[in-house]
Formats: C-alpha cells, structure tokens, sequence
C-alpha cells in the first residue's frame, strides 16, 4: 500500500481514541479541567451510563469568549507554554487534547462565563465540526454538555458495557476526586436522581464519610508523615486490619492529588500491613503522596492512569514507612515468636479457629474420574487415574495445601479452591431447588454501603435473597441486615454481606448473576489458606471433593490440586 498522510477527520478519530476510551474518560477529562479551573463546585449529570448524555457543571473562572474556539484546537492549552512547564507539571490537565477528542467523538456545546464579565459565550460541535456560536446568558463557570457519545464510531459503543456499569465507572471516579479535594463539592446526577454528594466543606474525613459512609469512617486511621530529607509527604487514611476487603478495589492512590493506579505503591501499602491481615484480605486505603514535581513523570501513559517516579525505591519505602508507623501506633506490632512456640509463649495472634462443615466421615467414594471434563484441567492429571485408588493424605503444607498420595504419585490440593467448589456445587444445588438455607439474625444490624456496593446489591437483589440473604432499605446506602446464608452463620454477617457484594461488583461484568452471587458467597464462606486442618478434616474435603461434577477447578477456574507423577519424583532423586 502506498504511504500516505491520513484526512484530518480519520486521524482526529484515531487520536480520540487514546484520551476518550469510555464515558467515564470524559468526565475524568473534564473534572479535572473544572479543578484546573479552580472550581468550588462540580456537578455531573449522566444519562443511560454517560452514552446518551453527560454534562459537566463547575463555578470556575471561565474562558475567555475568544478563546474558546481555539481550546478545541489540538494542543491548545493554557496550562504549559515552556519546557520547564513540562519537566514539572503541576495542573492536572496540560496536553490540550481533552476537548478536542470529546467534540470528535460527540456532540458538544459549551457554555462559560468569566464572572466579572455580564454575559458568557457558547458554541456547538458536531462529531468535530463548529455548528453555532453566540454571546449566550449562563451563571460564571463553565458547563460542557456532551451527548450521543461514538454516535459516529458505532463500533467503539459496541465495546461499552452495560448503562449500569458504566455508570459505576463514573460514580468512582468522581467519589474518588471527592477523597482527594475536599474543598471541592460533587454531585453526581444518574438519571435524573442524585447518587452522590460531598460536603465541600474543606474536613477530609467528612469526604470519607461521604464516599465510605459511617461504619468504614471510624476504623479509618489518619496519615500524615513528611519525609525531610526527599521532600516527600503522604497525607490520608488507612483503614486498621480491623477493617479489609476482599479485594484491592479500595485502595487509592493519588500523587500530587492526581488519582494514578500503581502496582508499586500498591505493594508498598500491602507490605506495611505484612502480618496483620489474613492472606487475600486488603485494607482501604486513600493516600495522597506529595512529591516534587520534577522528581514524577506524569507525560508517561496515554491517559495518565500511571505515573512514573524518578526515585521508585525512595517513593515505595516512604510510603510503606509512614502506613506501618499509623499502624503501629494504633495497635503494636506483635512480636515474632517460633512456629512450635505454645501460646503462653507468643504474643502472636491466635489464628482464627476452623469452623468445620464436614460431617467427619469418608462416603468411600473414590477419586472423580477425570476424564469426564478437560476444562481446567491442572497439569498432570491423565487417563492413568482413573482406575487409581482414593487418597490418602499425608499432611498439611503451610496451613494452605492438603498433601495427598496414591498410586500413581503425590497431589497437592489447595484447601480453599477445593473447599470452595464443593459449597458452589451445594449453593447452587439448593437454590436450584429453593432450599437455600438461611441463618436468621437475632439482633439486626445495620450495613453502610459505598456507591459501587450500593449498585452491586440493586443488580443482584432477587438473587442474593434466593440464596439466604434478608435485608431491608433503613435510608441512603444504609440497609438492614436481617439474615444471611447459613454457611455465614459463625462469622460476621455485615463483613460477608461487604465482601460477597465487593466479589459481585468485581465479577459481575463478565459473568451470569447466578454464577457471580454463588461464587462469591462460596469463596467468602470456604475455609482460608492459613488454617488448620485435621487429618478427619483433610479427608472429609477430599472425599466431597470427588463427589461434585467438576472438581478440578474453583468457580473462578483457578485449579484445585497440582499432581507429581511418581515417575517424575523417581526421576528427580535420581533412581530412574
């Protein structure tokens, strides 16, 4: 093909494409302008997941009537106009390309004002294209109204999901911004009904309890550690181990209060909590690290989602310094002891006791045959099996894996995958049949939700009460708890109604409501990696193992047992 120059129309298109990924890019670009612009207040209004409309409203300063056909200009800013600009960014907008992209992909109309002129200016786009402009009366700020989103890139709409997933993109990201400028007041608007609301009072902790309501509020500790010899600060809130989810979706970082995802200083956080948080628990965090500008590239991603630190080494043992120092000043650290250590001798916490689901005698059936399904199927498990004997277990590796053998070698079966299969298949099995039990909470207790909780529990409502969840509407994202699934019964109802609905949000995207709901309710409610088991235990897991129809893998696919043919431990010592 010949190499040719691309129409101005197709590379503005392709462009468009780095910056406008969703509709919740649009309105990220566009709250961050109105914080740029030195807004007091901004509110979003989103209609059908922010496809049909979204309109950005902010008591900024304005722009200029004469300017405001040039700030839909590629590259046109006002935020940098010289190198040293660029070496230390300190806005969080600065490539001009935000609206530009939008008007492209959209229709647009802006109206602003500056406030000490008597009347504001407004123009309209269509798919790139100037359509009208006029003076036009509006209150100062500006308003950017964007509808019909990838009206003319059908292909891109086809990759959005669900109105109501959308939607839970954007109600993030504004509650988000709200942790980080809590002078600011947000409102976000979904459909005609306001959905969340900060105070803009300037107190963080009222935005905490605004994006995480009351209960989560009161187990959050406060960070604010500064770091004399780098310059570098880390102000903001970590929850006690008290408190954790059952994912990272809580965890929030912003640097120089631009809100970044970073693997590092996730790592760091989780590092800091290293001992005080059962495996796979995690904590919330909403941590603002302050570093100086030129020592953070934020010109290192497409659409600014991760940043890069000029000193990462120095970033991650700062942050994890000042996190462990608030942990430890609420509760000390406990001191190392020897694993064979009784308890009069360690002052480490007792592990939580196993409550145990097995009746504690083998059925005496054997292994599962595992020819009848390959999906998922671990490494090493072949034909030669079927005719093999059951198992017999060995042992218990690190409190996580049950050690097994038989003839034909040795298997190491993850006790949490296993034992989260066997409850799927009799979660699902009840409710199939509409015997879900259900364990009745004698004093009701009250559960706050966040927004995304919020939106999990209305999307999976019928379900989550067919299979043994009672709860009742008390008011804002606060709901009464009246009972749970039985398997919940010895632990703490409120925490298993979080974390089922935390798994349900986290999963709900890509997989059916019912399999979602009995997945998560299973994982929260299977034995943990780190707890011991008994001989009589490790057998009984096994033995309903091999009872249900899939037993090589979890409900989210991960597999159950790893096997070591007997053949490959020979060869390995060296006698074949």
């Amino acid at each position: 093909m010949t190499i040719k120059v691309l129409p101005p129309n197709l590379s503005a298109k392709i462009a468009a494409g780095e910056v406008v990924e969703r509709p919740a890019s649009v309105v990220k670009e566009l709250v961050e302008n109105s914080i740029d612009a030195g807004a007091s207040q901004i509110t979003v209004e989103i209609k059908a997941g922010g496809v049909e409309q979204i309109k950005v409203i902010d008591d900024g300063h304005g722009i200029p009537a004469d300017e405001v056909a040039v700030a839909f200009q590629r590259h046109a800013t006002s935020k940098v106009d010289t190198q040293d600009h660029l070496d230390a960014i300190a806005t969080l907008g600065f490539r001009g390309e935000a609206l530009p992209s939008i008007s492209v992909v959209s229709r647009t109309i802006i109206l602003t004002r500056q406030p000490l002129n008597t009347a504001g200016f407004r123009m309209e786009w269509h798919w790139g294209e100037p359509k009208s402009s006029g003076v036009h009366g509006c209150p100062p700020g500006t308003s950017i109204e964007v509808s019909d989103l990838f009206g003319n890139l059908p292909a891109r709409r086809k990759f959005l999901r669900s109105s109501t997933a959308e939607a839970s993109r954007i109600q993030e990201l504004v509650s988000r911004y709200a942790l980080v400028f809590p002078g600011v007041r947000f409102q976000l608007v979904v459909d005609g009904r306001t959905s969340f609301t900060s105070t803009g009072s300037g107190l963080p902790l009222e935005a905490l309890l605004a994006v995480y309501g009351h209960q989560a509020t009161t187990a959050m500790l406060e960070i604010h550690d500064d770091d004399l010899e780098t310059g570098y600060q880390v102000d903001g809130f970590v929850s006690a181990p008290s408190l954790s989810r059952a994912n990272r979706r809580y965890m929030t970082f912003f640097v120089n209060r631009r809100w970044v995802q970073s693997r590092m200083l996730s790592y760091a956080v989780e590092e800091a909590y290293m001992g005080l948080l059962q495996v796979k628990r995690f904590p919330l965090v909403a941590l603002n690290i302050i570093i100086p500008y030129q020592d953070v590239d934020v010109n290192y991603h497409p659409s600014k989602r991760e940043v890069r630190f000029r000193e990462e080494n120095q970033v991650f043992s700062t942050v994890q310094r000042a996190v462990r120092g608030a942990l430890v000043a609420d509760s000390p650290v406990p001191s190392l002891a020897s694993p064979y250590a009784s308890d009069s001798q360690s002052t480490i916490p007792t592990p939580f006791l196993l409550r145990s689901t097995f009746s504690g005698v083998p059925n005496g059936r054997g292994m599962p045959d595992y020819s009848s399904n390959r999906i998922g199927e671990p490494p090493g498990l072949t034909d030669s099996m079927l005719s093999a004997p059951p198992l017999n277990v060995v042992g218990q590796l690190k409190q996580t894996y049950i050690v097994a053998e038989n003839s034909v070698g040795m298997f190491l079966v993850d006790q949490h995958a296993a034992h989260e299969r066997v409850l799927f298949d009799q979660i699902y099995e009840e409710r199939n049949q509409k015997e879900s039990a259900s364990q009745t909470i004698l004093d009701v207790v009250s559960v706050d939700l966040t927004p995304a909780q919020d939106d999990a529990l209305k999307a999976n409502q019928e379900e989550l009460v067919k299979y043994g969840f009672q709860f009742e509407y008390f008011g804002d994202r606060s709901y009464l708890l009246r009972a749970v699934p039985a398997i919940f019964r010895d632990g703490d109802p409120a925490q298993s109604l979080l974390d089922v609905l935390d798994m349900t949000a986290f999963e709900g995207l890509v997989r059916q409501k019912e399999d979602v709901t009995a997945a998560s309710i299973a994982c929260h409610g299977a034995i943990r990696a780190g707890k011991s088991l008994t001989e009589l235990e490790m057998v009984a897991l096994l033995e309903q193992l091999a009872a249900t129809p899939n037993p090589h893998t979890c409900p989210h696919g991960r597999p159950t047992m790893v096997h070591f043919s007997s053949m490959h431990i020979e060869r390995e010592f060296g006698r074949r």
